[in-house]
């Protein structure tokens, strides 16, 4: 259906079905022989039968539905808005961020906290970077403005606590240094579109 016949649709020529509904015992002797005639029609063993044969297909031919959590888990979107992961460079092992400090002035939820000092090379080093997760609403808004795509949401989402000291990321965000080999470009939330190079346009200017 279209959208256009979706808003002149005419209710009164639609073929509706009527379902044959019985009108409710209203005594104790009709809802008496309600049951009775409902139990000497078997429904309650073909609903039991339904039952068995599901109960069969389970423990016998294993053919459950169900995910057998935390041993299965299930997939996850590629953009989902999960705890964040500080990306580093494969060349050097430094991290991406470069301190800007656009997460924590575009951030909503006050969250990220950032520390940082000049070296001795006169740029800028990231000293402390802390989210506090238990004020973070993973609105993706960190992830969309990094311009060195250092910030990301990555697929961890289990981080129930009862402390709320456990909610503040520090140096678990950042990637450990012995991993950067197997570190991949991540596709997620506030990575850059495969088709980016086609959609920037030419800058006249000669650098």
């Amino acid at each position: 259906m279209s959208f256009k016949d979706l808003k002149e649709r005419n209710v009164g020529t639609q073929e509706y079905v009527l379902m044959d509904i019985e009108e409710y015992p209203k005594t104790g002797w009709q809802q008496f022989t309600q049951v009775v005639k409902r139990s000497l029609s078997l429904e309650l063993f073909k609903g039991l039968g339904i039952t068995f044969k599901i109960m069969k297909g389970v423990l016998v031919n294993n053919e459950t539905h169900n995910t057998l959590y935390p041993i299965e888990k299930l997939p996850i979107s590629p953009r989902y808005r999960a705890v964040h992961k500080l990306l580093g460079l494969l060349e050097s092992g430094n991290n991406r961020c470069i301190g800007c400090g656009l997460c924590e002035k575009i951030c909503i939820a006050k969250c990220i906290r950032m520390d940082t000092k000049i070296d001795e090379n006169s740029r800028k080093e990231v000293m402390e970077y802390t989210i506090n997760l238990g004020r973070c609403i993973f609105c993706g808004y960190c992830a969309e403005v990094c311009p060195e795509l250092a910030i990301v949401h990555g697929g961890r989402y289990e981080n129930a606590s009862e402390q709320r000291e456990h909610f503040v990321l520090k140096d678990d965000l950042l990637t450990p240094f012995d991993q950067l080999a197997q570190q991949v470009e991540y596709d997620g939330f506030g990575a850059i579109s495969p088709d980016a190079d086609k959609k920037i346009k030419k800058t006249p200017l000669a650098y």
